[in-house]
Parts: structure tokens; sequence; C-alpha cells
């Protein structure tokens, strides 16, 4: 089965990071059906592989199997992908790892940073998305704060 064109259908109005949970309004084209009309609620998860936190939280998620795992060291992240990202979570900087050991080696902490350079350093180097980012339907959940866990597990339940 070929993967649905998901482009412009990430919208929502729940945006999750590890210092706030805000409401936020985006146009929803409406939900993607097969043949069947059957709905398909995309559920993807970006995490890396030998990162603690991001198996740790991949172990509370019921119902695991219905998401689609995306290591994404070994298979980074596309333009597009990251792009429906950032429509539902508001900005590049809210996917943004500022606590990414390259982040200050780099000495990207002395600099001020545009939309477009958060952009462009989460797609050169994977270890710039904040970890894990979870995409359930129309909602984003982005790190690892337990805010954000919380609300990602309730949704997953659904």
């Amino acid at each position: 089965m070929n993967d649905p064109d998901l482009s412009g259908w990430y919208a929502g109005p729940t945006v999750c990071t590890p210092h706030r949970t805000e409401a936020r309004t985006f146009r929803t084209p409406g939900l993607l059906s097969d043949q069947k009309n059957t709905i398909h609620r995309p559920m993807t998860i970006y995490h890396l592989a030998n990162c603690g936190t991001c198996q740790r939280i991949l172990k509370e998620i019921p119902n695991l199997k219905k998401f689609t795992l995306r290591e994404i060291k070994s298979e980074p992240i596309t333009a597009k992908e990251l792009d429906a990202m950032q429509k539902l979570a508001g900005s590049y900087e809210a996917l943004f790892s500022k606590i990414a050991m390259k982040y200050r080696s780099m000495g990207l902490n002395e600099m001020k940073l545009t939309e477009q350079d958060y952009r462009r350093y989460i797609l050169e180097e994977y270890t710039f998305l904040k970890r894990p980012t979870i995409i359930i339907g129309d909602q984003i959940f982005i790190g690892s704060a337990p805010k954000t866990v919380k609300a990602m597990l309730a949704a997953a339940g659904k």
C-alpha cells in the first residue's frame, strides 16, 4: 500500500511543548479515507533508538503497533514532513532542541536564529529535532516534559 500524501492535512487545535500547552486553530481540510471509506488518523513517532528517554516513553504508549515509528538518525525527516510539523506546532523553534550538545558546540546559543535557521539546522542535523515528536491525527506532541507525555498518552489511548 502506498503512503497517502498528507501534505496540508496536518492541522489542529492543540500544540504541546515542554514549556507550554496552548490552543491553536488551523484549517483542517478533512480526514483521509481509502476506497472502503475507512478513516485514517496519521500516527507517527519521530524518535532516536539510542535515546533512553524516547525508549521509556515508547514503552508507556498504549497500542504502539498503531504508530509508524521513525528513527530519525537512520531515516532523517524530509523538508515536507518538517513543514507539516511546523504547521501543527506553529513554529520551527518549537520543534528545535536547544539542549542538543551541538547547539552549544556550534555556537548557536550565542546567535539570534530565525525561523528559517531553525528549519535548516533541523534538516541538516537530526539531533536538533526535539524528541520524541509524536503526531496523532491533527495533534502534535513535542518533547518529553511530563505534561506533554501525559497529554500524548491520553490522546494515544483514544
